[in-house]
């Protein structure tokens, strides 16, 4: 059974920061492209970051660009967003994704809520 399962989030003071985790089952996901994406109430879902399969060329939203990083560990099955500098309008839902190529997503986790917040 496919299944991505995010963890990592929490409450934090603006400047903090958090790592996200998105723990891929069922498949392995160095053959996947592994995208991140936010969804804060009221607003659209927004792409955050994502890492490609095959050479892990990354590409962050404007927004958290020089803040956020996206790696993987391939034995882990595992990829992660390093949150630095986080603001409050980080606040959102972030789950991860998972598909054959950038920008084509078949599988996605539930989420994990993120608040930053004094």
């Amino acid at each position: 059974q496919v299944q991505l399962v995010e963890s990592g989030g929490g409450l934090v003071q603006p400047g903090g920061s958090l790592r996200l985790s998105c723990a891929a089952s069922g498949f392995t996901s160095d053959y996947y492209a592994i995208a991140w994406f936010r969804q804060a109430p009221g607003k659209e879902r927004e792409g955050v970051s994502c890492i490609s399969s095959s050479d892990d060329m990354t590409y962050y939203a404007d927004s958290v660009k020089g803040r956020f990083t996206i790696s993987r560990d391939n034995a882990k099955n595992t990829v992660y967003l390093q949150m630095n500098s986080l603001k409050a309008e980080d606040t959102a839902l972030y789950y991860c994704a998972a598909g054959p190529r950038a920008g084509s997503y078949d599988y996605w986790g539930q989420g994990t809520q993120v608040t930053v917040s004094s």
